[in-house]
């Protein structure tokens, strides 16, 4: 069984950076689909970016588009969330979750379709001055 756990996150000001992590048990993570998803108060949960199961390509919300980035560690089993130029809209839980099917497509940055079986129990993070 796969488990994830997510740290990093933590209160930034506005323009500063944070790296999310993602440690993953139970299996590796180089043979699944990764997203990353945020939810703030009162909205829903919403895709962030995805990487996917053959690692040729990264799937960005144009909200995070050339702010946001993801990186792995294998030796580690770890993913992260490099976030730059963050804002207070940026302000969220967030949340890694893998995709166990083995699928060429590009990945969904959907949620309720319900393809990430695994979840991590989320990190806050807040953006404000």
């Amino acid at each position: 069984q796969l488990q994830l756990v997510e740290s990093g996150g933590g209160l930034v000001q506005p323009g500063g950076s944070l790296r999310l992590s993602c440690a993953a048990s139970g299996n590796s993570l180089r043979y699944y689909t990764i997203g990353w998803f945020r939810q703030a108060p009162g909205k829903e949960r919403e895709g962030v970016l995805c990487l996917s199961y053959f690692r040729g390509r990264i799937n960005f919300a144009d909200s995070v588009k050339g702010r946001f980035t993801i990186s792995e560690d294998n030796r580690q089993n770890t993913a992260y969330l490099q976030m730059n130029s963050l804002t207070p809209d940026d302000t969220a839980v967030y949340y890694c979750a893998v995709d166990p099917t083995p699928d060429a497509g590009i990945c969904t940055l959907d949620a309720a379709e319900g393809r990430y079986r695994y979840w991590g129990q989320g990190t806050q993070v807040t953006v404000s001055s």
